[in-house]
């Protein structure tokens, strides 16, 4: 199945793009919790492992699409950027992202606004970076999404995608596999109260294209200089690229 057919919420008759929004409004209190239970931590190391492939660009005008609670963002100021924007659907992930970014003085260099990554509204050629964290899987089109992260971009600017993939090794692929399908969604289902959230991570997971099979969709939408580096065994794989 396409992963833009996976929705969080079976009986909806919401496109996937409403659902993904109400998915992360209803988690969102609980989301920066269960990101580092479920990844025993990991998922910082993951994070800082995505910034740093952009240290030699030294980006000064950074965007990060699907932006959360604003992690990866946070974690780019590392980059001493002089401008992060981070865009999100979610409204609660960004109140807690604003809340977070207030508490570390960051208001002057991290602003979070609500808006759709497959319809930014900044203008063409903008960008030295764009990020993306765990968000490409949820767009309702890829190709739009990864057009529109395309057009904002300056040109020979840089864009570092983090995202879900499948271990290569066939003992690691069973333990992360069961791990995903049958602990993952029962202790998500407990901590966040949606039942859905977190069997829709393993099925979009699961559905969507990762190493080779990502890097060729990239290349069908102008991009060049594609690369991507595995991370903890292939659980998640860094797609970098350039306009």
């Amino acid at each position: 199945m396409s992963p833009e057919n996976i929705t969080p919420y079976k009986n909806s008759s919401q496109d996937k793009k409403l659902q993904v929004a109400h998915m992360f409004n209803n988690i969102a209190r609980r989301y920066d919790f269960l990101n580092h239970f479920l990844s025993l931590g990991i998922d910082r190391y993951w994070r800082k492992k995505a910034v740093a492939q952009l240290r030699k660009k030294k980006p000064l005008l950074i965007l990060d699409i699907a932006t959360g609670t604003g992690d990866l963002a946070i974690e780019a100021m590392k980059l001493q950027p002089a401008k992060i924007f981070g865009v999100d659907i979610s409204v609660d992930m960004l109140e807690l992202g604003r809340k977070k970014i207030k508490k570390k003085n960051l208001e002057e260099k991290i602003e979070l606004l609500e808006g759709d990554s497959e319809q930014l509204f900044f203008e063409d050629n903008k960008f030295d970076a764009v990020t993306v964290a765990f968000g490409v899987r949820n767009f309702q089109d890829l190709k739009k999404g990864l057009q529109e992260i395309y057009r904002v971009l300056k040109p020979e600017g840089k864009v570092v995608i983090l995202e879900f993939s499948h271990p290569s090794n066939p003992l690691m692929k069973k333990i992360y596999d069961f791990y995903s399908s049958h602990i993952t969604p029962k202790i998500g289902q407990i901590i966040s109260k949606d039942k859905a959230a977190y069997s829709y991570l393993y099925e979009s997971v699961k559905a969507f294209p990762y190493g080779n099979q990502f890097c060729n969709i990239l290349k069908e939408n102008g991009f060049r200089d594609i690369h991507f580096k595995t991370l903890t065994f292939g659980i998640a794989t860094i797609y970098i690229a350039e306009k």
